[in-house]
Formats: C-alpha cells, structure tokens, sequence
C-alpha cells in the first residue's frame, strides 16, 4: 500500500468515525438535558449516559492504548463504565439516572476531545489492532444508538403526558394485506455463522456446521390483528400457553398486552405519541414469552435461529431500518418470498444464546463483551426499526433475557415439516 492510498483509508476511516459518532448527537437533538436524564426502569440508561459511555469506550480502549495519552476527566471512567470488571469498578447501574453531574454539555465536550483525539490518532497511523478496536467502537456506538431510542420511548411513555420524541413519519402508501403462507426453508447440514468478510462481533464465530430438520417459515412477520386476536382469545388468561415462568410474569406484572398497547387495544404509544394501531403492521414490544406462547396458540412454533440464519443469508440486508427515518415498524409490502427478514422487529427465535462450537472470546477486557452473558438469554435476529443498516447482517446474533420487551421485539412463526 503507498503512502497516499493509507493517507486516503485513514480519512475515510475519520469520515466514517465522525459520521457515525454524529449520529448519536442527532438522534439526542429532540431531547431537553431534561429528557436526557431519566432513567425510567434498571434496564433503560439515561440519554446522557449512552453518550458519554460510547466516548469512555474510545477513550479506555483506543486513546489509553498509548502510554502518553493522558485522560480528561480520570474520575469520570467509574461513571461510564458498564460492565467491564477486569478495567474497574463502575457506578451501579440501576442508579446512572441519579447523575444529574456531568452535564449534558460537559459531556458534548468530553465527545468533542475524545473525537479530535481519535481523529488525529488515526490521521497519525495506527496498528492493525487498534484499527480493529476502533471499528467494534463504532459498532458497539451503533448498538447504543439504538438502545438510546428505546430507552428514551420507554422513558416518555412513562409520563402521564405521553409526550412524543419526534414528530411522526410520512404514511407509507397503504396496500392489500399480505397473506400468512409458510415457505419451506432448506433441511440438511448448513453453514452457520460470520463467513470472514467485513466486521462481526465474537459471539457470530466460528463459522460451523448445523443440521437443520424439515421445516418452514413465515413469509412475514405477525400483525398487529393477528396478535389482538390471541389477546380476545384469552391468550393471556390461559395457562396451557405459556412456559411455566412466562405464566408467573404474566400473572406477577399482570401482563394483558403487549408492552405500549392502551387499554382500548386500539391504540399504542410510539416514539410520535399516541397513535392509531395499524392492524397490518408487525406486533411489536413482546417478550419471548409472549411470542412462543403466540406461536403455540396459532399451532406453530419460534424459528430456530440456524432456521433464521439459513434463509436470511440469501437475502440483501434491506427494509424498514433505521435509515427510513419511521421509528415504527411498517406493514409487509405485497411480494413473493420471505418478506420483513431485515428492519420492522426483532425476531425472538427458540434458540438459547450460548456459544457456538470452538467459540473463543476476543482476548483482554473486551472479551467480556459478549461471551459472560450466555446464560439465561435468547436470541433474536434481523435488526428492527431503529437499527442503522449498515450495522446489521445475517449473522448477527442480538440477545435478551425472556421477560425483556421494551425493545422493538416480534414475532415470526415457524413450523415443523
């Protein structure tokens, strides 16, 4: 490589850093410092929070590789880390809404140095190991952009006043319901996993071999109407649906219906406020319970997520994802094969998150990234509404345990051959 093509990767390299950190700023800009920091339940952060620890991670990981490197503020590294407990202690999580110091605007600054500062490193050279830090930084930067939508709509819906964040999006030209038809998926020994090519997180490798029996899939998503009608059917008032800890949920938090409906079951709470259900578009906000006791109910059952993986990899990674500007998941377009596999909701598949054969965590304290919490979650694939395109791929592999709902979670049915 010469000296002026290495000059031209590290300014596409600083372009895209500060592309995707301008991001972040731009999904806070509806917000008052007032909104920025509540923490409305332990599992949500603080707007506030989700920035300043997305720029701790560049500061820890890059800027404090080099010895020289002196960092702004010390004390601030016990508030914004999260979870990393081979570089220190942390401020417990439950209570980062109790942070009203920094402030909002101290810690834009602390963006603004920490971002100069990895832009010159990167205009100077670095090593490929650094580089390779840098680009999980920016995803990992992307995961929290998403985490910062549903924290703060889980925030504003905690206000009597149900306050929107943004105004709502153009409608989308309505179209004729999609039909449910279930399309047969391939059967055999596949190839699963991140194949090599481009960014993936540890916890996509290694690639491997699983043996996938008869079986078919969904060709879109479950409705909104298709889920009203299990709520009318007693869904949630019969035992037999549920897994025996789905049904102690239900009848602990009084579940009734998914997480943002109201009481009228006609409407829902969005990041635009209140609005009017769309019986078309995908059911969203369910937990894992909610969704395999559904599929039980509708005689199916949850994709497998080497099911998933399977027929997604034939795919192009397009549809309703955060670069559509929505904020909402959207009715399936009237086309032929499997439709919504990218963008609208996650998909709860029926696969526990643990490792796949010969999984190795990456080395040091960002080993603790992914691989500690594979215990007690579930998988979930395919991006939702507010997940950025170019984060998201066939292989990836999002996790929560079965009770979580306040992300844009749903559901596909799958089906036994």
């Amino acid at each position: 490589m010469t000296l002026a093509s290495s000059a031209l990767q590290a300014e596409a390299l600083v372009l895209r850093f500060r592309r995707i950190r301008s991001r972040s700023l731009a999904l806070c800009a509806p917000l008052s410092p007032e909104d920025m920091l509540v923490q409305s339940m332990p599992d949500a952060s603080p707007a506030k929070w989700h920035l300043a620890h997305t720029t701790w991670f560049f500061e820890r990981f890059v800027l404090e590789r080099d010895a020289v490197y002196r960092p702004l503020h010390p004390e601030w590294h016990y508030l914004f880390n999260s979870y990393y407990q081979s570089v220190g202690p942390m401020h417990a999580r439950p209570r980062r809404g109790v942070l009203s110091r920094p402030t909002v605007q101290q810690i834009r600054g602390y963006r603004e140095h920490v971002d100069d500062a990895v832009g010159e490193r990167l205009m100077g050279g670095v090593d490929p190991t650094t580089l390779a830090i840098i680009e999980l930084g920016l995803e990992h930067e992307q995961q929290h952009q998403e985490l910062l939508l549903t924290d703060i709509k889980h925030a504003l819906a905690c206000n009597p006043l149900l306050p929107a964040y943004a105004p709502k999006a153009a409608p989308v030209a309505a179209s004729a319901p999609v039909p449910l038809t279930f399309i047969e998926g391939r059967e055999g020994v596949v190839e699963s996993g991140h194949d090599g090519n481009g960014f993936s997180f540890d916890n996509e490798s290694p690639r491997h071999r699983t043996l996938l029996q008869p079986h078919a899939l969904a060709n879109r998503l479950v409705t909104n109407a298709e889920y009203a009608a299990f709520v009318h059917d007693g869904g949630y008032r019969e035992p037999s649906l549920w897994l025996s800890e789905g049904w102690d949920t239900v009848c602990r938090e009084q579940w009734q219906r998914p997480l943002y409906w109201q009481e009228d079951l006609a409407s829902e709470f969005t990041l635009a406020g209140v609005q009017a259900i769309d019986p078309e578009a995908p059911v969203s906000h369910v937990s894992y319970f909610e969704a395999d006791a559904f599929a039980r109910w509708a005689g199916s059952r949850l994709p497998t997520e080497a099911e998933w993986e399977s027929a997604a990899s034939t795919l192009p990674v397009q549809g309703n994802l955060l670069d559509t500007h929505a904020l909402h998941p959207r009715a399936a377009e009237p086309q032929g094969g499997l439709l919504q596999m990218y963008g609208d909701v996650w998909e709860w598949t029926a696969s526990p998150y643990i490792s796949y054969p010969g999984f190795r965590p990456l080395a040091g304290s960002l080993g603790e990234y992914n691989g500690k919490f594979m215990c007690g979650q579930w998988v979930l694939r395919g991006g939702s509404c507010a997940t950025p395109r170019e984060h998201i791929r066939a292989s990836y592999r999002n996790f929560f345990p079965p009770h979580a709902r306040w992300q844009f979670m749903g559901i596909r049915l799958g089906q036994d051959r």
